[in-house]
């Protein structure tokens, strides 16, 4: 065993962050569960991006994504020389560390959606990697150096996609049909979060070195739509328990700094059981992905290797799930779409702090400095975030939007800021061709979170609570202004990394 602690990430895709039993008491996450009971769970974390890939680019390298540049979901780098600084796995491979990833990263989209431009086919740090298999090599698509699911069960792959094809119809992703979901024929070892689990244990049991420590990254699609869940988890829910989604008072939503969800017209219409059947396959996915860490903390507790590793679970957004009247995905500031789950257990925690909850902001920019700490690394002052071990807390939490990424004009941006039970949302129409000229023309909304946790009731243009705002735009303000003074310092750290500088 190392002297060094090892580092265990767990992440899973849109999770919501009351998605687990020890805040929802219908969710069954016991392994989740256990591990808050050991660890501190944040629970007012949030992601800094509502969407996949500049939600993870961002968490991955402690950084804004309006610093560096990936705010939507058609934004990445296709070379390790574009990326403005490290990402995690590469700082953890220069810190001694051996680097294990399993699973999705969302480095990339895909080859075929930018033909013109060869990606360079990198791990990024990562010096063994596993993969789920959502494109094919053979076809032009890209995929990062790594050991896929497709070319060891191929079987299973191509009858897990033909279940997805009924009548013609794709019945995966964020469509109606998908959200609806069904169960699947397939066992769950080899759907490929089980696949992924299974390559994690190998690697644990004999392809690591247990004399060094290992950073070992474990991250599912799953709960993320389609809500297709493998066999012996919808049973474990009764349909009964599960409620309704509360409607706003105001009937239909009104929505002010995103467009309407092209979703909720049609869930609308759906029966009571429909939805709710929704939310409990969704609950079931959460109870599969569950289950396959628990196996993954078993094999370390076995193993001998459990008190020496440092754990963080997270995920890289919320889901709205039907709130705010059959919202579903994220795209959104609401709190459903922005916040996450978030739990910290292992060495580094006092044993006076385990079993706690920590009301304090906490963002997912914190995570590489929180897990750069645990391993002894020196702090770095250029990053957006601070370690959840050190002082002082941040005032609040910052959140940016800037459309979804497959728009033909990136949106004007919207910026929320989370402070002592409120929330202030900054949005202007438009595309950000000629924002510059609509300045004068931004909005916002202001929410008492303590008192209306359902952000219903906008309270930006009443005069009684004009003082709130304004020490809330006060703050988000200054809270940006000291993030972009932090970063860069003088030279990016990809170069103070590279020349020493």
């Amino acid at each position: 065993m190392s002297e060094r602690p090892n580092i265990l990430f767990l992440q899973s895709d849109q999770h919501r962050w009351d998605a687990l039993g020890c805040v929802n008491p219908i969710v069954q996450t016991p392994n989740l569960d256990a591990l808050a009971a050991r660890g501190i769970r944040f629970d007012q974390a949030v992601c800094n991006i509502p969407m996949c890939v500049p939600s993870r680019y961002s968490m991955m390298m402690g950084l804004y994504g309006s610093l560096v540049g990936y705010r939507h979901n058609t934004t990445w780098s296709y070379a390790d020389a574009d990326l403005p600084a490290p990402v995690l796995p590469q700082m953890m491979a220069n810190a001694g560390y051996q680097t294990a990833g399993f699973g999705k990263t969302h480095w990339y989209i895909g080859y075929r959606m930018m033909p013109e431009i060869e990606p360079e086919h990198s791990t990024r740090g990562f010096q063994h990697r596993v993969l789920q298999s959502y494109l094919r090599p053979e076809n032009g698509d890209h995929e990062e150096p790594a050991i896929l699911q497709w070319d060891e069960e191929r079987e299973w792959v191509q009858e897990l996609e033909a279940e997805r094809m009924i009548d013609g119809v794709n019945h995966g992703g964020e469509s109606v049909i998908g959200y609806k979901g069904f169960t699947s024929g397939v066992p769950g070892q080899h759907h490929a979060e089980g696949y992924l689990t299974r390559k994690c244990l190998d690697w644990l049991d004999k392809g690591r070195d247990p004399q060094r420590p290992f950073f070992l990254y474990l991250s599912f699609d799953k709960p993320h739509a389609a809500n297709i869940v493998p066999p012996g988890y919808e049973e474990r829910y009764n349909l009964a328990d599960i409620p309704e989604r509360l409607l706003p008072p105001w009937g239909r939503p009104d929505e002010f700094h995103v467009p309407m969800d092209r979703r909720a017209e049609d869930w609308s219409g759906q029966s009571s059981e429909a939805q709710r059947l929704c939310t409990l396959r969704y609950y079931a996915l959460c109870t599969y992905v569950d289950e396959l860490y628990g196996h993954v903390l078993a094999e370390l507790e076995q193993l001998g290797e459990l008190d020496n590793t440092m754990i963080l679970f997270t995920a890289d957004h919320g889901e709205m799930l039907g709130d705010r009247g059959h919202r579903f995905s994220k795209y959104s500031l609401y709190d459903d779409s922005i916040r996450v789950p978030l739990i910290v257990a292992g060495p580094q925690v006092p044993y006076a702090s385990r079993g706690t909850v920590d009301h304090r902001p906490a963002e997912l920019v914190d995570v590489v400095p929180t897990l750069m700490h645990a391993v002894g690394e020196d702090h770095d002052p250029t990053s957006s975030g601070i370690s959840l071990f050190r002082k002082p807390e941040k005032r609040g939490t910052f959140t940016e939007m800037h459309g979804s990424g497959y728009e033909t004009l990136q949106h004007a941006p919207a910026y929320c800021w989370r402070s002592d039970g409120w929330k202030l949302i900054v949005y202007m129409d438009g595309d950000l061709e000629g924002a510059f000229s609509r300045v004068g023309e931004a909005s916002g909304e202001l929410y008492n979170l303590d008192a209306d946790p359902e952000e219903w009731t906008n309270l930006w243009n009443i005069q009684e609570y004009a003082p709130r705002r304004e020490q809330l735009l006060r703050e988000l303000l200054m809270h940006l202004a000291v993030a972009s003074a932090r970063y860069p310092q003088c030279c990016s750290r990809a170069h103070i990394a590279s020349q020493g500088c």
